[in-house]
């Protein structure tokens, strides 16, 4: 009770936060909405190429993963300028449970991210995307929990660089490989045989392929296992790393 009576109280401050600035969320929901309208009509063709019935049952998988991860990456960023104004060391200070500092700001981005993925849903089913309910429902839990671990590896991130010169270049460098990689936009299935085998090492692919799979409702597929798998083991091998680096003190 206490953990989550101290959970809330970041999360609110947190959300109030938000809400004075909305501008951030709604720049992080336009670039897969952009994508969805402009790209999405370019994959047609493509994709029914490849076998599948439907294009935006195959693209908007992807664009939530993309929120998912892309979005949640940036997370960190707004965690450095609490720690230059002094609020992640008035924290620190009180008696509250480290993970309850982590936990009441990662509240607050998976709230963001589940009230942008049914806006990109919803857009999708205007589009004409075929995709039964409980996959959706699944798609988007999947989503959730890639979402939460960049968030909480971001949030890390910050507070171990504690310098936006310095984690920028470094979440660009990841996020560049994990996007071309992890078959967002396109199936790495058209691509050759060496690069299909670096992305087999990309646990972003797997957890893609398995939003996919949710939303064709393909409960019985191995990949769909598999990427639960890594979605469930990356967020909580980043939950750790982020309590840990929230308990350490300052050098």
């Amino acid at each position: 009770m206490r953990f989550l009576r101290e959970s809330f109280v970041v999360f609110r401050r947190q959300l109030r936060m938000n809400l004075r600035n909305p501008a951030w969320v709604i720049i992080g929901m336009m670039q897969p909405v952009l994508y969805l309208l402009l790209f999405g009509p370019l994959l047609k063709p493509l994709v029914q190429q490849l076998g599948a019935t439907n294009a935006y049952t195959f693209f908007v998988p992807g664009m939530l993963a993309q929120l998912g991860i892309f979005g949640a990456f940036f997370a960190g960023f707004s965690l450095i300028g609490e720690w230059r104004e002094g609020v992640i060391e008035a924290e620190r200070v009180t008696p509250a449970n480290r993970t309850a500092l982590l936990a009441g700001r990662l509240w607050r981005d998976l709230i963001q991210l589940l009230v942008q993925a049914l806006i990109l849903v919803g857009l999708g089913y205007a589009m004409g995307m075929d995709a039964p309910l409980r996959g959706v429902v699944l798609g988007i839990l999947l989503t959730l929990a890639i979402g939460g671990a960049c968030a909480a590896s971001s949030n890390a991130l910050a507070l171990t660089t504690k310098s936006e010169d310095v984690m920028a270049p470094i979440v660009n460098m990841v996020m560049m490989p994990v996007l071309l990689l992890s078959g967002i936009l396109l199936p790495m299935t058209i691509g050759p045989s060496w690069l299909i085998r670096v992305s087999d090492f990309v646990p972003f692919r797997h957890i893609v392929d398995a939003i996919r799979a949710a939303f064709r409702d393909d409960f019985s597929s191995s990949s769909l296992l598999a990427g639960s798998l890594w979605a469930v083991s990356l967020l909580a091998l980043s939950l750790w790393w982020g309590t840990s680096t929230f308990r350490k003190e300052n050098p």
